[in-house]
């Protein structure tokens, strides 16, 4: 079937040695609206030639025929346009051999002594097929809804289960490791929420970072959010940000900006091109204003996640600068327009196995 156009004209081969049955099969046919494209074939050299170009819609065939039958005209269709509707247009056709047509797959049949039911039949045939082909469309877009949705639910389970491993070999204590591990599984929840209001397409960067803010009550008093270009995210890519910025403001809350009343945080972004002259996005966050920062003497799991989510995810990288007046973060990664291939995180594999 070529598409799915009412008013496109429908493409009709005809299977016919009588150059006169042809020429009446024709006549019929132009009451057609709008009036068909015909190729007319009277051999099986020249049907077998039309079946190899494509683009038919509809074939008609004669039953009895010099060099080769009906039937075998059919199983040959069959085999090569297998969704195309067949019509037996034939002098004589009997009960028998009608259902053993129809046994073949073939879609109707039309006595020549009745050519005023040609037409009908036709138009028949092609909603029929139309129906089918729109039937599978709608089966084939279910099976990749499943698969997209076994796809990110694998994925997002493997992270689960890799940040309730890492969280607990970090956590100094009972109840630090619940609210730590509540608190990322909550980042990850509205990050999927915020998808899901756009339908899993792409997610405004502004949304991100206001919504991994509000998981923070009191937070965004003391936030600055610099207003930069319009940047839609990906799915991958906003799901991975949503727990980066997350794990930032967490460490904010607990040593950082805003774990007194006078730090401030301000969140900038731009864009910019990398050497190939593909678009980069270029995120800076700042702490201003806090107690004292420095350096942990040893790298724990907030950290070890913020860099490998963004160079493992978003084949990114994160600066984190551990400055005595504030924490300060730049990240850097590719932009991309919203795919099939971006369904979510593919697990990133907080454990160290995975390489990039």
């Amino acid at each position: 079937m070529h598409g799915f156009d009412l008013n496109a004209p429908a493409r009709i081969l005809i299977l016919e040695d009588s150059a006169l049955d042809a020429e009446l099969i024709m006549q019929q046919l132009k009451t057609l609206s709008p009036p068909p494209a015909i190729r007319c074939a009277s051999n099986r050299a020249g049907f077998m030639e039309a079946l190899e170009g494509g683009g038919t819609d509809v074939i008609l065939a004669d039953f009895s025929l010099p060099d080769f039958d009906g039937m075998t005209a059919l199983e040959l269709a069959r085999q090569r346009l297998p969704e195309t509707p067949f019509i037996f247009v034939s002098g004589v056709l009997g009960e028998e051999a009608a259902i053993e047509s129809f046994r073949h797959g073939a879609t109707d049949y039309v006595l020549k002594q009745r050519l005023i039911r040609l037409p009908a039949a036709v138009e028949r045939a092609l909603a029929e097929a139309r129906e089918k082909a729109e039937r599978r469309r709608g089966e084939q877009h279910r099976e990749l809804l499943v698969r997209e949705l076994s796809h990110r639910v694998k994925n997002t389970m493997a992270m689960v289960m890799s940040i309730v491993r890492r969280t607990a070999g970090s956590a100094d204590t009972v109840e630090s490791y619940i609210e730590t591990l509540m608190g990322r599984l909550r980042a990850m929840a509205d990050a999927h929420a915020l998808l899901f209001e756009t339908n899993w397409n792409e997610a405004g960067l502004r949304d991100v970072i206001e919504r991994a803010f509000a998981a923070h009550p009191g937070c965004l008093d003391r936030v600055t959010i610099v207003p930069g270009p319009q940047t839609p995210l990906d799915p991958r890519a906003a799901l991975s940000l949503s727990m980066v910025l997350n794990e930032l403001a967490t460490n904010a809350l607990r040593h950082g900006a805003l774990s007194d009343d006078r730090g401030e945080i301000e969140v900038a972004w731009q864009r910019e091109t990398d050497g190939g002259g593909r678009p980069r996005l270029v995120l800076t966050w700042r702490e201003r204003g806090g107690p004292a920062v420095s350096a942990p003497v040893a790298e724990r799991f907030g950290t070890t996640l913020i860099r490998r989510t963004i160079a493992y995810e978003l084949m990114g990288s994160a600066t984190l600068d551990f400055a005595e007046d504030g924490l300060a973060c730049t990240i850097r990664f590719p932009l991309q327009s919203a795919s099939a291939e971006a369904l979510g995180p593919s697990a990133a594999d907080l454990s160290g196995t995975r390489r990039g």
